[in-house]
Formats: structure tokens, C-alpha cells, sequence
């Protein structure tokens, strides 16, 4: 527990089972008050949940499940619940939190009056299991300082997140991106700081998680350009660059594009890299077909 700062925590799940378990037991006594938000698991998560004695709200099913949505709704909780809690740790269900974080975290946003959200390093709890999970690790190693996004797990200065609406609960992925982009709209800063923060269980062992991961990628980038439009100029360029490399014409060049990355990292990444254009235009295609037809976009899970 951390004085004179109220620090609250929104552990968020889905048939985390075991990797529950380990979220909660790494958070729990770290912070005054918990509150599991659980999207409609059919395993022991809540059994786990309720074992360790946190605070459990079940999402009713009759709407949309998404992640936006259930960090949503445990934020709201604290707010209600506890009213002194000033910070927030957003974490998911499949990671555990350092056990030096939130001390790191806390002084970090003392020092830093602008920032609304303060990040720190994930790591990738078994890179070595798989092709996949190595590839997560990678994606997990992002710039320090002032940025312009996270991730799913932060420290958040409540009040800013909640004066810009918070999460957009409509979203199926890229919620993060849209938050922040919206605070820094306002004036507000997200910076990431040289500490470890999480260590995340990707569990992804088969070539079709990794393509539903890509894909959901794909799919949220098309719906950020579409939101923001030339406001944030990042989703529009990742959008355009992949549709222009799965055009026949760019296949003879799918080579040279490989072997560019390939001199920077090795032949795992670089396939990633080429390969992994082709879920992501299938995402961007899903997008563009459920608004053509007004549809509602669907949960894209990949475990």
C-alpha cells in the first residue's frame, strides 16, 4: 500500500485461468483496493478472483465484450467505490506485475505534472516457447521518454483519463492509441520510464493465433484512421503501406523488403514483418466491409 497517493488497481479478464492467478497474486497487496472485471470467462477465473478476495464485477453479456469496455467499467467501480484513489494500474489478466513498479511509477508521476499516463517495460513472460511469443518479446521493446501511446498495462492519473471520456468501449483493439491520442489532444503527456513494469504471457504456439493477432492489429489501425483522420497521421501511413505492399505488382519486391529487415534483426522478424502484411490487410478489408455494411465489428481473439 502506497501513502499519502491512493493507488487503486483494474486487473481485466477472459479464461485467464492460471495467468490469473498470477496477476492477482503479484497486485493485490501492492495496492489499496482491487477490482477484477471479469468479460464472460468459462473457466475458474472467477473462482481464482474470489479466492484471493478482491472486489468482482461480472460484465453482463448482453453487450459487447471488449477491453476498453471492462477497464471501463473498473474504473467507474473505484470511483464510485473509493473515492480518494488518485492513480489507477491498468493491468491485464495475463501478466504480473513487478514487484518494484508501482513505487517507480508513483515518483515518476510526482515528477511529472503533465503526465496523465506513465508506462513501463513489458517483457515477455516465455520468449523462448515459441516463434511467436520471441516476436511479442520484440514488440514489447518500445522508445523510453515522452511517447505518444501504451499499452494495455499503465499507471493512470484518473481524473485525466475520465475527463477525456476514457476508453472508447466500442473498440475491439487499439483502445490505448485512442485514449492517448485524446489526451494529448488536451494538453496531457504519456511517458515511458526505464523500469520494469509487467511480464506478459502471450501463450501464442500456432500459426493461426498469430495470424487472429495480426489481423486484429490490421483491423484497429483502419479504425483509428477512420476516427482520427488527418489528426494522427500514423494509422493512415501503417494503412496505406500495407495495402501497397500485398498490390501484385509489389510481390516482386517482397525479397528485397526481406532481406532490408532481415540485415537489421534476423529471418524470424523479417518474415514477420513481410508476412504479416497479409492479416493486417485482411483486418483493414474487415473493417471497411462492416461499415460498408453498418455492421458492428466483433471481437478478434487470438487465445
Amino acid at each position: 500500500m502506497l501513502d499519502p497517493v491512493q493507488v487503486g488497481a483494474v486487473v481485466i479478464g477472459r479464461n485467464e485461468g492460471e495467468r490469473l492467478r498470477v496477476c492477482l497474486a503479484s497486485t493485490v497487496s501492492r495496492v489499496d483496493r482491487l477490482v477484477y472485471v471479469d468479460s464472460g470467462s468459462v473457466d475458474d477465473s472467477l473462482e481464482i478472483a474470489r479466492r484471493f478476495g478482491v472486489d468482482i464485477v461480472v460484465l453482463d453479456p448482453g453487450s459487447k465484450f471488449t477491453a476498453a469496455r471492462a477497464r471501463n467499467t473498473g474504473i467507474n467501480w473505484l470511483r464510485e467505490n473509493c473515492p480518494d484513489i488518485v492513480l489507477v494500474q491498468l493491468i491485464d489478466g495475463d501478466c504480473e506485475l513487478d514487484a518494484g513498479w508501482l513505487e517507480v511509477a508513483c515518483a515518476a508521476m510526482a515528477r511529472l505534472p503533465a503526465a496523465a499516463i506513465v508506462c513501463g517495460r513489458r517483457r515477455e513472460r516465455y520468449p523462448k516457447a515459441s516463434v511467436y511469443n520471441s516476436l511479442c518479446d520484440r514488440e514489447w521493446d518500445t522508445p523510453l521518454g515522452e511517447v505518444t501511446s501504451c499499452g494495455g498495462d499503465a499507471l493512470i492519473r484518473i481524473d485525466r483519463v475520465v475527463a477525456v471520456g476514457a476508453f472508447s468501449p466500442e473498440l475491439i483493439a487499439g483502445e490505448e492509441p485512442d485514449l492517448c491520442h485524446r489526451l494529448r489532444s488536451h494538453g496531457w503527456e504519456i511517458h515511458r520510464i526505464d523500469a520494469e513494469m509487467t511480464r506478459h504471457d502471450a501463450a501464442i504456439t500456432r500459426f493461426s493465433q498469430w495470424w487472429s493477432r495480426n489481423k486484429r492489429s490490421g483491423y484497429a489501425h483502419a479504425e483509428a484512421w477512420s476516427r482520427r483522420g488527418d489528426s494522427d497521421r500514423q494509422p493512415r501511413q501503417r494503412v496505406l503501406n500495407n495495402m501497397l505492399w500485398v498490390l501484385p505488382p509489389a510481390w516482386l519486391l517482397w525479397p528485397l523488403l526481406w532481406w532490408r529487415v532481415f540485415r537489421r534483426s534476423d529471418a524470424a522478424y523479417a518474415s514477420h514483418i513481410v508476412l504479416g502484411k497479409l492479416p493486417h490487410c485482411h483486418g483493414i478489408f474487415r473493417f471497411w466491409l462492416d461499415r460498408l455494411g453498418a455492421k458492428h465489428s466483433i471481437l478478434i481473439e487470438y487465445k
